[in-house]
């Protein structure tokens, strides 16, 4: 795995230009401003470097130097120790503790989900599409409490929540009025240049207009 890593120069990122996992680690990398080489792949014919690397043979996968990440949460915390400006997690154990429970619930009510939207199966594909609609309106509230997502700053959370609101018109799921809240919330995160700058060509796409 060693050998291979060091066969590359500075930062490289393993993505998939659709993949809301791979997104999230985009934006992080947007927001902070870090020169890394992006290697969009095809899912469905990947590069025999990434099996060398990532034994999971799955995207996102970051090498930096000799070390080599998988899993976007891991990957996103380590860019945000790695390069601490500007900083996307609180500074305190109490509120960094509750971004991470954030990004747990997040994974579980809205990236699993979403997983499985593209089934094959329509009556799997349906039932995810009104289980993320629903966990995603039932959170209201939330977003209009404070201009991002429990926090006044721009964070890891909002890394992860962009990809997801971001999709929804390209999957059919539309929130109603009453997530009028969450449609400002997310248009001020969409208007982040680094928001922009993190979208593949096939993620400009997604978005109707």
């Amino acid at each position: 795995m060693a050998l291979v890593a060091n066969r590359r120069s500075g930062m490289t990122l393993f993505s998939d230009p659709h993949c809301a996992q791979s997104h999230r680690t985009r934006i992080v990398l947007a927001e902070k401003d870090i020169t890394v080489d992006v290697i969009h792949i095809d899912p469905n014919n990947k590069p025999e470097d990434l099996l060398d690397l990532n034994p999971y043979n799955a995207v996102p996968t970051l090498i930096d130097r000799e070390l080599v990440l998988y899993d976007a949460r891991v990957i996103m915390e380590y860019l945000d120790e790695r390069f601490p400006h500007p900083p996307l997690m609180p500074v305190d154990p109490v509120s960094r503790s509750k971004s991470r429970l954030a990004l747990f619930h997040i994974e579980k009510d809205w990236y699993t989900p979403l997983n499985e939207i593209n089934s094959s199966d329509t009556s799997v594909s349906g039932a995810a599409k009104k289980s993320l609609q629903e966990s995603i309106l039932s959170t209201v509230e939330v977003f209009s409490a404070k201009p991002y997502f429990l926090s006044d700053e721009f964070s890891l959370v909002d890394c992860s929540i962009a990809p997801i609101l971001w999709r929804l018109p390209y999957f059919g799921i539309k929130l109603g009025a009453t997530a009028k809240p969450i449609m400002q919330y997310a248009e001020r995160v969409f208007d982040r240049p680094s928001f922009r700058s993190s979208l593949s060509e096939e993620e400009v796409e997604m978005w109707p207009g």
